[in-house]
Protein backbone atom coordinates (compact mmCIF):
# COMPACT_ATOMS: atom_id res chain seq x y z
CA UNK A 1 0.00 0.00 0.00
CA UNK A 2 1.29 3.60 -1.03
CA UNK A 3 2.27 5.76 2.01
CA UNK A 4 2.38 10.24 2.40
CA UNK A 5 6.41 8.81 2.89
CA UNK A 6 6.24 7.87 -0.38
CA UNK A 7 5.02 10.56 -1.42
CA UNK A 8 6.55 13.50 0.10
CA UNK A 9 10.34 15.13 0.26
CA UNK A 10 10.10 14.57 4.47
CA UNK A 11 9.30 10.49 3.70
CA UNK A 12 7.08 10.85 6.70
CA UNK A 13 3.48 10.21 6.67
CA UNK A 14 1.01 6.84 7.15
CA UNK A 15 -0.45 4.52 4.46
CA UNK A 16 -3.27 5.44 2.42
CA UNK A 17 -5.95 3.52 1.55
CA UNK A 18 -7.98 5.35 -1.07
CA UNK A 19 -5.31 7.12 -3.45
CA UNK A 20 -5.92 8.68 -6.90
CA UNK A 21 -3.40 8.70 -9.55
CA UNK A 22 -3.48 11.35 -12.40
CA UNK A 23 -1.54 11.53 -15.27
CA UNK A 24 -4.43 13.66 -17.53
CA UNK A 25 -5.96 16.75 -17.25
CA UNK A 26 -9.48 15.41 -18.70
CA UNK A 27 -8.79 12.02 -15.97
CA UNK A 28 -8.09 14.24 -13.22
CA UNK A 29 -11.53 16.30 -13.25
CA UNK A 30 -13.56 13.12 -14.54
CA UNK A 31 -11.87 11.70 -11.18
CA UNK A 32 -12.28 14.44 -8.84
CA UNK A 33 -15.67 14.89 -10.05
CA UNK A 34 -16.50 11.18 -8.76
CA UNK A 35 -14.60 11.61 -5.24
CA UNK A 36 -16.41 14.87 -4.43
CA UNK A 37 -20.30 12.96 -5.61
CA UNK A 38 -19.24 10.43 -3.11
CA UNK A 39 -18.91 13.10 -0.24
CA UNK A 40 -15.57 11.57 1.02
CA UNK A 41 -13.43 13.81 3.11
CA UNK A 42 -10.37 14.24 0.03
CA UNK A 43 -6.78 16.29 -0.34
CA UNK A 44 -4.70 16.64 -3.24
CA UNK A 45 -1.42 16.17 -3.33
CA UNK A 46 1.55 17.03 -6.26
CA UNK A 47 5.09 16.77 -5.67
CA UNK A 48 4.55 16.45 -1.63
CA UNK A 49 7.61 19.02 -1.05
CA UNK A 50 5.47 21.09 1.67
CA UNK A 51 3.97 18.60 3.11
CA UNK A 52 3.92 17.26 6.80
CA UNK A 53 1.40 14.16 7.32
CA UNK A 54 0.82 11.89 10.34
CA UNK A 55 1.70 8.57 10.54
CA UNK A 56 -1.69 7.44 11.39
CA UNK A 57 -3.56 5.42 8.46
CA UNK A 58 -5.26 7.65 6.34
CA UNK A 59 -8.74 7.35 4.96
CA UNK A 60 -9.17 10.09 2.75
CA UNK A 61 -9.04 10.20 -0.86
CA UNK A 62 -5.94 11.25 -1.73
CA UNK A 63 -5.91 12.67 -5.54
CA UNK A 64 -2.54 12.69 -7.10
CA UNK A 65 -1.50 15.56 -9.52
CA UNK A 66 0.90 14.16 -12.05
CA UNK A 67 -0.21 15.83 -15.07
CA UNK A 68 2.11 16.71 -17.85
CA UNK A 69 2.18 19.76 -20.58
CA UNK A 70 3.57 23.18 -21.53
CA UNK A 71 2.19 25.40 -23.78
CA UNK A 72 3.19 28.75 -25.31
CA UNK A 73 -0.03 30.49 -25.28
CA UNK A 74 0.95 33.82 -26.88
CA UNK A 75 3.49 35.73 -27.65
CA UNK A 76 3.01 39.66 -28.34
CA UNK A 77 5.74 42.22 -27.77
CA UNK A 78 7.41 42.15 -24.82
CA UNK A 79 5.46 39.42 -23.48
CA UNK A 80 5.62 35.88 -23.80
CA UNK A 81 2.50 33.81 -22.33
CA UNK A 82 3.03 30.33 -21.14
CA UNK A 83 0.77 27.76 -19.73
CA UNK A 84 1.93 24.55 -17.69
CA UNK A 85 -0.13 21.59 -16.40
CA UNK A 86 -0.48 21.85 -12.60
CA UNK A 87 1.72 18.58 -12.39
CA UNK A 88 4.66 19.79 -14.05
CA UNK A 89 7.89 19.70 -12.14
CA UNK A 90 8.77 23.02 -11.12
CA UNK A 91 12.34 22.85 -11.49
CA UNK A 92 11.97 21.22 -14.76
CA UNK A 93 9.30 24.05 -15.56
CA UNK A 94 11.80 26.72 -14.89
CA UNK A 95 14.26 25.20 -17.25
CA UNK A 96 12.15 24.35 -20.12
CA UNK A 97 11.27 28.43 -19.88
CA UNK A 98 14.68 29.71 -20.06
CA UNK A 99 15.46 27.22 -22.89
CA UNK A 100 12.54 29.11 -25.15
CA UNK A 101 14.79 32.13 -23.89
CA UNK A 102 12.61 34.02 -21.64
CA UNK A 103 12.92 35.48 -18.33
CA UNK A 104 11.26 36.04 -15.07
CA UNK A 105 11.78 32.57 -13.05
CA UNK A 106 15.51 32.12 -13.58
CA UNK A 107 15.95 33.17 -9.55
CA UNK A 108 13.39 30.31 -8.61
CA UNK A 109 15.19 27.44 -9.80
CA UNK A 110 15.82 24.25 -8.21
CA UNK A 111 12.94 24.53 -5.93
CA UNK A 112 11.10 21.14 -5.32
CA UNK A 113 7.64 20.42 -6.05
CA UNK A 114 4.91 21.02 -8.77
CA UNK A 115 3.28 24.25 -10.66
CA UNK A 116 0.22 23.80 -9.80
CA UNK A 117 1.91 23.82 -5.48
CA UNK A 118 3.95 26.66 -6.26
CA UNK A 119 0.72 29.14 -6.36
CA UNK A 120 -0.62 27.38 -3.24
CA UNK A 121 2.32 28.47 -1.08
CA UNK A 122 3.00 31.69 -3.64
CA UNK A 123 6.64 30.23 -3.78
CA UNK A 124 9.98 32.68 -4.05
CA UNK A 125 13.46 32.85 -3.41
CA UNK A 126 16.42 35.44 -4.14
CA UNK A 127 14.41 38.34 -4.60
CA UNK A 128 11.84 36.99 -6.68
CA UNK A 129 8.04 35.42 -6.26
CA UNK A 130 5.32 33.59 -8.15
CA UNK A 131 3.01 36.47 -7.76
CA UNK A 132 5.13 38.98 -10.12
CA UNK A 133 4.57 36.76 -13.08
CA UNK A 134 1.41 35.00 -12.82
CA UNK A 135 -1.63 35.96 -14.68
CA UNK A 136 -4.27 33.24 -13.72
CA UNK A 137 -4.97 29.70 -12.88
CA UNK A 138 -6.99 27.49 -14.50
CA UNK A 139 -9.14 26.03 -11.22
CA UNK A 140 -11.48 23.13 -10.60
CA UNK A 141 -13.99 24.53 -8.07
CA UNK A 142 -14.93 22.34 -5.07
CA UNK A 143 -17.78 21.27 -4.50
CA UNK A 144 -19.48 22.67 -7.88
CA UNK A 145 -16.66 20.76 -10.00
CA UNK A 146 -17.09 23.95 -12.50
CA UNK A 147 -13.81 24.35 -14.26
CA UNK A 148 -13.57 28.45 -13.91
CA UNK A 149 -9.77 30.74 -14.39
CA UNK A 150 -8.99 32.82 -11.98
CA UNK A 151 -6.61 36.06 -12.49
CA UNK A 152 -3.67 36.64 -10.16
CA UNK A 153 -5.43 39.27 -8.52
CA UNK A 154 -7.96 36.77 -7.18
CA UNK A 155 -5.51 34.43 -5.61
CA UNK A 156 -4.49 36.36 -2.30
CA UNK A 157 -1.07 35.89 -2.86
CA UNK A 158 1.68 36.91 -0.15
CA UNK A 159 4.29 35.91 1.81
CA UNK A 160 4.36 32.12 1.17
CA UNK A 161 0.61 32.01 1.05
CA UNK A 162 -2.45 32.61 -1.20
CA UNK A 163 -6.11 32.25 -0.52
CA UNK A 164 -5.90 28.18 -1.68
CA UNK A 165 -3.59 27.80 1.35
CA UNK A 166 -6.16 29.75 3.60
CA UNK A 167 -8.73 27.65 2.28
CA UNK A 168 -11.11 31.01 0.93
CA UNK A 169 -10.69 29.26 -2.07
CA UNK A 170 -10.92 25.88 -2.18
CA UNK A 171 -10.72 23.39 -5.22
CA UNK A 172 -8.00 21.74 -7.41
CA UNK A 173 -5.13 23.61 -9.55
CA UNK A 174 -5.22 22.93 -13.31
CA UNK A 175 -2.72 24.84 -14.46
CA UNK A 176 -1.03 27.93 -14.36
CA UNK A 177 -0.65 31.00 -16.90
CA UNK A 178 2.45 32.91 -16.73
CA UNK A 179 3.59 36.23 -18.13
CA UNK A 180 7.60 36.25 -18.73
CA UNK A 181 9.31 38.75 -20.87
CA UNK A 182 11.53 37.62 -24.15
CA UNK A 183 15.00 37.68 -23.34
CA UNK A 184 16.68 38.61 -27.38
CA UNK A 185 20.17 39.30 -25.37
CA UNK A 186 20.31 35.84 -23.41
CA UNK A 187 20.12 38.25 -19.98
CA UNK A 188 18.09 37.89 -16.21
CA UNK A 189 15.92 39.84 -14.53
CA UNK A 190 17.55 42.60 -12.53
CA UNK A 191 19.49 40.74 -9.48
CA UNK A 192 17.92 42.01 -6.09
CA UNK A 193 19.49 39.44 -3.91
CA UNK A 194 22.92 40.73 -2.00
CA UNK A 195 24.12 37.08 -1.75
CA UNK A 196 22.82 35.91 -5.35
CA UNK A 197 24.51 39.42 -6.70
CA UNK A 198 27.72 38.59 -5.26
CA UNK A 199 27.97 34.88 -6.41
CA UNK A 200 27.59 36.08 -10.15
CA UNK A 201 30.48 38.82 -9.45
CA UNK A 202 27.49 41.76 -10.34
CA UNK A 203 26.18 44.67 -8.35
CA UNK A 204 22.68 44.79 -7.13
CA UNK A 205 19.98 45.76 -9.54
CA UNK A 206 22.28 44.48 -12.87
CA UNK A 207 21.37 41.44 -14.96
CA UNK A 208 23.51 38.50 -15.47
CA UNK A 209 23.19 35.46 -18.04
CA UNK A 210 20.41 33.53 -17.94
CA UNK A 211 22.21 30.21 -17.52
CA UNK A 212 25.08 31.85 -15.15
CA UNK A 213 22.06 32.68 -12.67
CA UNK A 214 20.14 29.34 -12.92
CA UNK A 215 23.70 27.70 -12.14
CA UNK A 216 24.30 30.13 -9.28
CA UNK A 217 21.09 29.63 -7.72
CA UNK A 218 21.38 26.07 -7.83
CA UNK A 219 24.65 26.28 -6.58
CA UNK A 220 23.86 28.42 -3.52
CA UNK A 221 20.42 25.90 -2.91
CA UNK A 222 22.47 23.16 -2.70
CA UNK A 223 25.23 24.43 -0.34
CA UNK A 224 21.99 25.09 1.61
CA UNK A 225 20.61 21.31 1.40
CA UNK A 226 17.82 22.82 -0.61
CA UNK A 227 17.80 20.98 -3.63
CA UNK A 228 16.41 17.66 -4.04
CA UNK A 229 19.57 15.32 -3.87
CA UNK A 230 20.07 10.93 -3.04
CA UNK A 231 23.70 12.26 -2.14
CA UNK A 232 22.55 15.10 0.01
CA UNK A 233 20.80 13.70 3.26
CA UNK A 234 19.78 17.40 4.10
CA UNK A 235 17.61 17.76 1.30
CA UNK A 236 15.49 15.29 2.66
CA UNK A 237 12.76 17.82 4.43
CA UNK A 238 9.92 19.60 3.42
CA UNK A 239 12.49 23.09 2.85
CA UNK A 240 12.15 25.67 4.95
CA UNK A 241 10.35 24.73 7.70
CA UNK A 242 9.62 28.33 9.60
CA UNK A 243 8.77 31.52 8.01
CA UNK A 244 10.25 34.60 8.15
CA UNK A 245 8.19 36.51 11.09
CA UNK A 246 6.97 39.58 10.37
CA UNK A 247 6.61 41.68 13.35
CA UNK A 248 6.49 45.56 14.64
CA UNK A 249 9.56 47.28 14.33
CA UNK A 250 9.10 48.29 17.83
CA UNK A 251 9.69 44.45 18.83
CA UNK A 252 11.68 43.74 16.22
CA UNK A 253 14.22 47.08 17.08
CA UNK A 254 14.61 45.22 20.81
CA UNK A 255 16.61 42.23 18.92
CA UNK A 256 20.44 42.56 19.17
CA UNK A 257 21.49 45.00 16.47
CA UNK A 258 23.53 42.38 14.38
CA UNK A 259 19.84 40.64 13.90
CA UNK A 260 19.18 40.98 10.26
CA UNK A 261 15.77 42.77 9.45
CA UNK A 262 14.01 44.26 6.68
CA UNK A 263 11.95 47.10 6.92
CA UNK A 264 7.98 46.48 5.33
CA UNK A 265 6.27 49.05 4.19
CA UNK A 266 7.35 53.22 4.61
CA UNK A 267 10.38 53.74 2.95
CA UNK A 268 13.66 53.14 5.18
CA UNK A 269 15.56 55.90 6.39
CA UNK A 270 19.45 55.84 6.28
CA UNK A 271 20.73 54.91 9.82
CA UNK A 272 24.43 55.15 10.60
CA UNK A 273 25.94 53.47 13.17
CA UNK A 274 29.12 53.90 14.67
CA UNK A 275 31.69 50.88 14.15
CA UNK A 276 32.51 49.00 17.19
CA UNK A 277 28.69 49.49 18.66
CA UNK A 278 28.12 45.82 18.87
CA UNK A 279 24.87 44.58 20.04
CA UNK A 280 23.95 46.90 22.80
CA UNK A 281 23.25 49.48 20.13
CA UNK A 282 20.19 51.59 19.99
CA UNK A 283 18.50 51.79 16.49
CA UNK A 284 16.79 54.15 15.75
CA UNK A 285 13.14 54.23 14.34
CA UNK A 286 13.50 53.06 10.77
CA UNK A 287 9.68 53.70 9.23
CA UNK A 288 7.39 55.37 12.05
CA UNK A 289 5.15 54.12 14.62
CA UNK A 290 3.33 51.47 12.39
CA UNK A 291 6.34 50.27 10.68
CA UNK A 292 6.63 46.48 10.45
CA UNK A 293 9.75 44.86 9.83
CA UNK A 294 10.67 40.93 8.20
CA UNK A 295 13.32 38.97 10.70
CA UNK A 296 15.14 36.37 9.73
CA UNK A 297 14.01 32.89 11.21
CA UNK A 298 17.50 31.39 10.90
CA UNK A 299 19.19 34.03 12.26
CA UNK A 300 16.15 33.66 15.46
CA UNK A 301 17.16 30.19 15.85
CA UNK A 302 20.54 30.02 15.92
CA UNK A 303 20.71 32.75 18.10
CA UNK A 304 18.70 31.09 20.66
CA UNK A 305 21.58 27.98 21.10
CA UNK A 306 19.84 25.39 18.41
CA UNK A 307 23.11 24.55 15.92
CA UNK A 308 22.69 23.06 12.75
CA UNK A 309 22.91 19.34 12.97
CA UNK A 310 20.74 19.42 16.34
CA UNK A 311 18.53 16.51 17.31
CA UNK A 312 16.67 15.68 20.50
CA UNK A 313 18.08 12.67 22.11
CA UNK A 314 16.78 9.19 20.55
CA UNK A 315 15.49 11.30 17.60
CA UNK A 316 16.08 10.48 13.43
CA UNK A 317 14.92 14.41 12.79
CA UNK A 318 17.46 16.98 12.83
CA UNK A 319 17.89 20.55 12.21
CA UNK A 320 20.28 20.70 8.75
CA UNK A 321 23.77 20.55 8.91
CA UNK A 322 23.75 23.48 6.09
CA UNK A 323 21.02 25.69 7.33
CA UNK A 324 19.16 26.12 10.10
CA UNK A 325 15.75 26.68 8.79
CA UNK A 326 15.62 23.13 8.00
CA UNK A 327 13.99 20.40 9.74
CA UNK A 328 15.28 16.90 7.98
CA UNK A 329 14.48 13.69 7.90
CA UNK A 330 18.23 11.43 9.17
CA UNK A 331 16.76 8.40 8.02
CA UNK A 332 13.41 6.45 9.41
CA UNK A 333 12.09 9.23 11.36
CA UNK A 334 8.19 9.44 12.22
CA UNK A 335 6.03 12.61 11.73
CA UNK A 336 6.26 12.53 15.68
CA UNK A 337 9.23 13.26 15.57
CA UNK A 338 9.82 16.71 13.26
CA UNK A 339 6.53 17.64 15.21
CA UNK A 340 8.24 17.26 18.49
CA UNK A 341 11.98 18.87 17.03
CA UNK A 342 9.74 21.67 15.57
CA UNK A 343 7.90 22.34 18.80
CA UNK A 344 11.39 22.56 20.65
CA UNK A 345 12.42 24.74 18.05
CA UNK A 346 9.03 27.17 18.54
CA UNK A 347 9.15 27.29 22.59
CA UNK A 348 12.96 27.62 22.56
CA UNK A 349 13.02 30.83 20.22
CA UNK A 350 10.05 31.90 22.21
CA UNK A 351 11.51 31.92 25.31
CA UNK A 352 14.76 33.31 24.31
CA UNK A 353 13.27 36.54 21.91
CA UNK A 354 9.63 36.60 23.28
CA UNK A 355 8.72 35.85 18.91
CA UNK A 356 6.72 32.68 18.22
CA UNK A 357 7.86 31.00 15.03
CA UNK A 358 5.02 29.66 12.65
CA UNK A 359 5.71 26.68 10.09
CA UNK A 360 5.74 27.30 6.51
CA UNK A 361 4.56 23.66 5.05
CA UNK A 362 1.38 22.52 5.43
CA UNK A 363 0.55 20.07 8.46
CA UNK A 364 -2.01 17.17 8.06
CA UNK A 365 -2.79 15.67 11.43
CA UNK A 366 -0.06 17.10 13.36
CA UNK A 367 -0.32 20.37 14.98
CA UNK A 368 2.92 22.17 16.88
Amino acid sequence: MISFADLTTMRVGGPISDYHHFSTTSSLVAGAHEIWRSGKAWMAIGGGSNLVVSDEPSEVAVIHIATRGVTVKKARGHTVTIHAEAGEDWDGFVAHTLAQGVRGLETLSGIPGSVGASIVQNVGAYGAEIAETVVSIDFLEYPSGERITIPATELGLGLRTSALKTGVLRGIVLGVTFALEPSDEGLSIPILYDQLASALGVEVGQRAPLAKVRSAVLALRSSKGMVLSPEDPDSVSSGSFFLNPIVSEKVALKLPATAPRWLVGPEPQDVVVSLGAGESVDLPSLGGEDAMMKLSAAWLIEHSGITKGFSLPGSQAAISSKHALAITNRGGARCEDIAELARYVVTTVANATGIFLEPEPTLVGVEL
